[in-house]
C-alpha cells in the first residue's frame, strides 16, 4: 500500500487525460495520471483514424494513444496502472483510493474518465468491432463511402447517426425494436423524407455476419420481434446507436453536479465543476461532440485552468 502525494491527479488516459498530463507536466507540476479501466480510452478499440489533425495517412488509434502517453512521460508525468474506486471531494487536498489499495492525495483533480458506447452484447458484435461494427458515425462514416450500412437504435443518437451516414453511404437502413422512434419529431421527419433511408420496425440485430480473413462485416441477421422471422441483410457496416454511458458512477454523492444522463456538468465554456479544484474534460462531460480532438482540447483547458488555480493559491 502506497500513498501518492501530488499537486495534480488526472483520472483516465484517453486523449483528454493524456493532453492534461502533457500540459501540466510542462508546467512543472509533476502530475500523476491513473490509467483507469481502459488505458488509452475508446481510441484503443478504434482501428483507422483519419480525422486527427497532423497525419496525412490513416493512423491506428492504439498507436496514437501510445504516442500521447510517451509524450506525457517524456515531459515529466507519472503514469500509474490503477483504477480509482473511492473519492472524497469534501475537503482539499482531495483523497482518492485505488483498486490496488494505494491512496492518492491531490490538490487538484482532473476527471477524464470518458464515456462508453452502449453495446448490445452479441459475441459477433464484439468480434467485428473496428472491422465494420462501430459505435460512432462521425468517427467512422467516412470509411463507408458508396457502401450500404445498418444503424441499430431508435432514439436521437440513432436518427442523428443515420442522417449523418447518408453523406457517405448509398443506403442507410435503420433497425428499431419498436414501431415508432423516441427521437425528436423534427429529426424523425428529416429521416423519413430522406431517399437513402429505409426503416425496419419491430426488429433487432440477431447476429453480425462477416468474413474471417480479412476480417470484415458483410451483413446481418435481423429478427422480427413480433413474428420471430429471421432475415439476412447485406451490409458493409453496422452502427450501434443505442446511446453512451459516461464513466461517472464513482462520482455520485461526491458533490459533483451531473445531468440526467450522468454526464458531469461544467461551467459553460470551461472545464470547471461545482467543486473548486475539480475539473472535468473529454467525453465524461461532453455528450455532443465526442471526438478525440475535442477531448484533447478540453484536456488542455483543464490543465491550464488547474495550473492557474494553483498559481493563484500560492501567490
Amino acid at each position: 500500500m502506497t500513498t501518492h502525494r501530488t499537486k495534480i491527479l488526472i483520472l483516465g488516459s484517453g486523449p483528454a487525460g493524456a493532453t492534461a498530463a502533457i500540459y501540466t507536466a510542462r508546467a512543472n507540476l509533476k502530475p500523476i495520471l491513473v490509467h483507469g479501466m481502459q488505458p488509452g480510452g475508446q481510441m484503443t478499440i478504434t482501428t483507422d483514424v483519419e480525422n486527427y489533425p497532423g497525419f496525412a495517412e490513416a493512423i491506428q488509434g492504439p498507436w496514437l494513444m501510445e504516442q500521447m502517453e510517451k509524450q506525457a512521460v517524456h515531459v515529466g508525468a507519472t503514469l500509474i496502472a490503477d483504477t480509482i474506486l473511492e473519492v472524497d471531494f469534501s475537503k482539499r487536498p482531495f483523497t482518492l483510493k485505488g483498486d490496488s489499495g494505494d491512496t492518492y492525495i491531490a490538490d487538484v483533480v482532473i476527471i477524464s474518465t470518458g464515456a462508453q458506447a452502449k453495446w448490445l452484447g452479441l459475441p459477433t458484435e464484439e468480434k467485428y468491432q473496428g472491422y465494420g461494427v462501430s459505435g460512432c458515425a462521425t468517427c467512422d462514416g467516412f470509411f463507408f463511402r458508396g457502401k450500404e450500412v445498418l444503424v441499430i437504435g431508435g432514439g436521437n443518437t440513432a436518427v442523428e447517426e443515420a442522417l449523418f451516414l447518408t453523406n457517405f453511404a448509398t443506403k442507410v437502413t435503420v433497425i428499431h425494436r419498436r414501431d415508432s422512434f423516441r427521437a425528436e419529431k423534427v429529426m424523425q421527419e428529416r429521416l423519413f423524407k430522406h431517399p437513402k433511408v429505409e426503416v425496419i420496425w419491430d426488429s433487432a440485430l440477431e447476429e453480425v455476419l462477416g468474413t474471417e480473413d480479412p476480417r470484415g462485416v458483410t451483413g446481418a441477421k435481423i429478427k422480427n420481434l413480433k413474428t420471430g422471422k429471421i432475415t439476412e441483410l447485406k451490409a458493409d457496416g453496422i452502427f450501434i446507436a443505442i446511446g453512451h454511458k459516461p464513466n461517472t458512477d464513482i462520482f455520485k454523492d461526491t458533490g459533483l453536479e451531473m445531468d440526467k444522463d450522468g454526464y458531469l456538468v461544467t461551467k459553460p465554456g470551461t472545464p470547471k465543476t461545482a467543486i473548486k479544484g475539480v475539473f472535468a474534460a473529454g467525453d465524461v462531460q461532453d455528450k455532443t461532440y465526442r471526438q478525440a480532438v475535442t477531448a484533447a482540447g478540453t484536456g488542455c483547458m483543464a490543465a491550464l485552468d488547474a495550473a492557474r488555480l494553483l498559481e493563484e493559491e500560492v501567490a
